[in-house]
């Protein structure tokens, strides 16, 4: 018979925390193991102390590295899977043995705890059970005696180790939140709040529940002075305002000032509205007019990940939604603008190339924004990117047309490529494929063979600028619809576009009658 294993949770610090099951087991354990830092002792046998007994047998699982500096061929995630390994070989010895064993995990087992690595590791081979532990951020919640969220607030845990730009944008986007793994990190996440605006009302608190817990302001905070064991807490309640979320909204953000009842005149005069395009992904696409425009507005509408290309900083109101919302969005930063709010909604690529500039003048038909004036500043298209990294293949006249037939009947796509291939232009294809239209590109790909041959040049850009990217050049006739996506733009050839020797794609500025 072998062992069991139990992943038991001692809580945040304080011994009167543990609960009557955790307590038990430890009680009854022939093996009571525990993780510890380099020369350290280890806080959550610190905390289970009074309850182990003195038969037990103690596996003390020292980490080889705390910092990321090793000379591991590995580096440090080498030298940590290597441990891992060690350690779960140690704590299956005494399960083949028959000893029940019991590792101790300060807070919650699966909560940023170390026991995971263990239970991936001998889950599979030995009976275990897992024992949930109060988590420090419960702890430092009552401690900071503020309630962390509300009703339908989200809530959102995350790692100070982030890069400044992502946490800043997460803080912003989120309703309250819970930052983990200060320490050194510090200084970086207190940047952070600050770009969100919400270091006003952000709470340290550390060591809590345990002796010489402390808490206070994050502004009060010296950054030479902060453990490990500290988190920081930023409540629901710290919201400035509320309005009502768009159909498929990520998050709520706040709004400094509210839009005016439909037919009553705006308190002050309207602002510009701003439609910004930002281009395919990479920061050095992104024109000097839209990076000027986007430091000066105070909000920014848009689809999450377009809006998740904006740095935050303090004074920008973000506003998330999902992608069919195009003219809910467009009318909540038309209010706002209506309103004097300095507002930018964004598209990817060119804002008025399948982008937001067609909804926002869509909702501005109606008379109530009649005043708001609208302007749109250009980026650089994903036509224009893919076509780049392939040479020049619309060098010549070239058409447009997007698969989607989500706003237009296939029929009318399909009567267009026909006209687009009996006239023989250079043709870019966008939303070619989604995990709903898995046949819209293959049937598209059939109606252009019955004008072009399957020679004809295609090029498939695939995430051009962003990680990953991939550009393939192939044929009409070789092209394999099963391999084209959503992330997919595709140029096919006119009959004179052509592949040099070194593989650059081209279309002459000539066209033989």
């Amino acid at each position: 018979m072998t062992g069991r294993f139990h992943g038991v949770g001692v809580g945040p610090g304080d011994p009167e925390l543990i609960t009557l099951k955790a307590a038990r087991l430890i009680a009854a354990a022939d093996v009571v193991a525990y993780h510890a830092g380099v020369g350290k002792e280890s806080n959550a046998r610190r905390i289970a102390a009074p309850l182990i007994p003195d038969t037990a047998i103690e596996e003390r699982l020292a980490y080889p590295v705390t910092t990321g500096a090793t000379d591991h061929p590995g580096g440090y995630a080498g030298a940590l899977a290597d441990f891992y390994e060690e350690s779960a070989a140690r704590l299956a010895a005494h399960l083949d043995a028959g000893r029940d064993v019991v590792l101790l995990s300060e807070g919650d087992p699966l909560f940023y705890g170390s026991f995971m690595y263990m239970h991936d590791r001998l889950s599979e081979r030995y009976e275990t059970q897992i024992v949930p532990g109060v988590p420090a951020f419960a702890a430092a919640t009552a401690a900071a005696a503020a309630p962390l969220v509300r009703q339908t607030d989200v809530l959102t845990v995350l790692p100070g180790t982030l890069p400044e730009p992502e946490l800043a944008r997460r803080l912003a986007d989120t309703d309250a939140a819970v930052v983990m793994k200060l320490g050194r990190t510090f200084p970086a996440v207190r940047r952070a709040l600050e770009a969100a605006g919400r270091l006003d009302h952000a709470v340290y608190v550390e060591r809590a529940s345990m002796e010489g817990e402390r808490r206070l302001p994050v502004a009060e905070v010296d950054p030479a002075g902060v453990p490990y064991f500290s988190l920081i807490l930023v409540t629901g309640d710290s919201r400035n305002g509320t309005r009502s979320r768009l159909p498929g909204e990520r998050s709520e953000a706040r709004d400094r000032s509210a839009a005016p009842e439909a037919g009553e005149r705006p308190a002050v005069p309207a602002a510009e509205l701003l439609v910004v395009g930002l281009g395919p992904g990479p920061g050095a696409w992104l024109t000097p007019e839209a990076t000027a425009a986007l430091a000066e507005v105070d909000h920014v509408v848009g689809y999450g990940p377009y809006v998740d290309r904006v740095p935050q900083r303090p004074g920008l109101t973000r506003h998330a939604s999902g992608n069919t919302v195009e003219l809910e969005r467009a009318r909540l930063a038309l209010e706002l603008a209506r309103n004097g709010e300095r507002v930018a909604v964004v598209s990817g690529g060119d804002a008025g190339v399948f982008g937001m500039a067609t909804a926002v003048f869509e909702a501005a038909e109606d008379p109530a924004f009649r005043q708001v004036p609208v302007r749109v500043l250009p980026g650089v298209s994903a036509v224009q990117a893919v076509a780049a990294r392939a040479g020049a293949p619309i060098g010549g006249d070239f058409a447009v047309v997007s698969l989607s037939d989500r706003l237009k009947p296939w029929e009318v796509v399909e009567r267009r490529l026909r006209a687009v291939a009996e006239a023989d232009l250079v043709l870019a294809v966008y939303n070619p494929a989604s995990r709903s239209r898995t046949e819209q590109i293959a049937t598209a790909r059939r109606v252009l063979l019955e004008h072009r041959g399957p020679a004809t040049v295609v090029v498939v850009g695939r995430d051009v600028g962003r990680p990953g990217e991939s550009l393939t050049v192939t044929t009409l006739g070789e092209l394999d619809p099963a391999t084209v996506d959503m992330r997919c733009l595709l140029i096919v050839g006119a009959s004179g576009t052509r592949v040099s020797q070194t593989g650059r794609v081209w279309t002459p500025r000539w066209v033989k009658p």
